[in-house]
């Protein structure tokens, strides 16, 4: 049973690599032209497929969608009865059909040829034959082409590596559709609020205390009142400002090394006095990631927030960072 399951692991590997090998070839300039298209939608990439060829389309729905690409699936039954109307010009149609004679998809041609779509097909049928391009590949602007040699199910009727290769096709045009778009971390971020991926890659802003929870003093607060402050803002430091402008903070690190010094004497000095200056900041539109990294490296367990001149805007603590499963 092993070498069965290694045999059909092998039989799509070998699928990939012939796909990988058509696309730095024969292919090379179909899969350019697929990108060139799709980045020039104006509209959605409207995806169609039946059956396990359905199945991928959706996933790549899903991929193109993720990755900045507008898209939907449409389901070739549903489009003959009435769903056809979500598809309109600046629309772009990308169409999975493993023997490229699919009935439902092909009677969606007429309508998709009057609306001027442009049509991608991807089929199993070896197009670079003349003679065995299947009639969806005919019709298409694109054709793309995702033959096997021979699909790893023992009776070679399921699909399986061909499946495969359209999945590995579909991810291949969304990821160098992204890059072409220049899209970035950050988008994907945008994309992606919930769940884990998106605690991961949550912004400061969406994490920081603000408002009337930031412990704040003026360089004249003294000691004795600066203390009070940090304990009724539990954060374990407070911000020093004149104004909105930021000049330093005070953390408990700094409180102990002051009584340590200097004993009750420190209480009777000013926050002015006994602040860091130049403290470590961070921009609210920075990744909590990027914050976690600063207070790693500097061993503090809060940053101040501050806009581009400098003005306080909040306070991110370490404890902030708990529930985005970074720490």
């Amino acid at each position: 049973m092993r070498h069965g399951g290694e045999k059909v692991v092998r039989i799509e590997a070998e699928a990939l690599r012939a796909l990988a090998d058509r696309i730095a070839g024969p292919m090379a300039r179909a899969f350019d032209c697929a990108v060139e298209l799709l980045a020039g939608c104006t509209g959605r990439v409207v995806v169609t497929g039946m059956g396990k060829s359905g199945i991928i389309a959706r996933k790549i729905v899903a991929t193109l969608s993720s990755t900045g690409t507008p898209a939907l699936f449409l389901h070739p039954v549903e489009a003959l009865h009435g769903d056809l109307g979500m598809v309109v010009r600046g629309d772009v149609v990308l169409a999975l059909s493993a023997s490229g004679e699919t009935e439902e998809i092909l009677r969606l041609l007429a309508t998709l040829k009057r609306l001027q779509v442009p049509l991608i097909a991807m089929t199993c049928d070896a197009i670079e034959r003349a003679e065995d391009v299947s009639t969806l590949a005919a019709a298409a602007d694109i054709a793309l082409d995702c033959s096997v040699a021979k699909e790893a199910c023992s009776l070679g009727f399921a699909p399986t590596a061909s499946t495969t290769t359209m999945l590995a096709l579909g991810d291949a045009l969304a990821v160098v559709l992204s890059q072409k778009r220049g899209f970035k971390e950050e988008d994907f971020a945008n994309l992606h609020p919930g769940g884990k991926l998106g605690k991961r890659l949550a912004r400061v802003a969406s994490l920081m205390h603000s408002g009337e929870a930031v412990p704040r003093v003026t360089p004249q607060t003294k000691m004795l009142d600066v203390i009070y402050e940090m304990s009724r803002k539990t954060l374990g430091m407070t911000a020093v400002v004149e104004g909105d402008m930021l000049v330093g903070v005070i953390s408990d690190g700094d409180l102990r090394r002051l009584l340590e010094r200097r004993g009750k004497d420190g209480l009777d000095l000013s926050a002015g006095e006994c602040m860091t200056r130049d403290p470590k900041t961070i921009a609210a539109d920075e990744f909590a990631a990027t914050a976690l990294a600063i207070m790693e490296e500097k061993k503090i367990t809060s940053l101040a927030v501050v806009d581009g001149d400098g003005r306080l805007r909040g306070i991110l603590h370490l404890h902030d960072l708990w529930g985005t499963e970074m720490v």
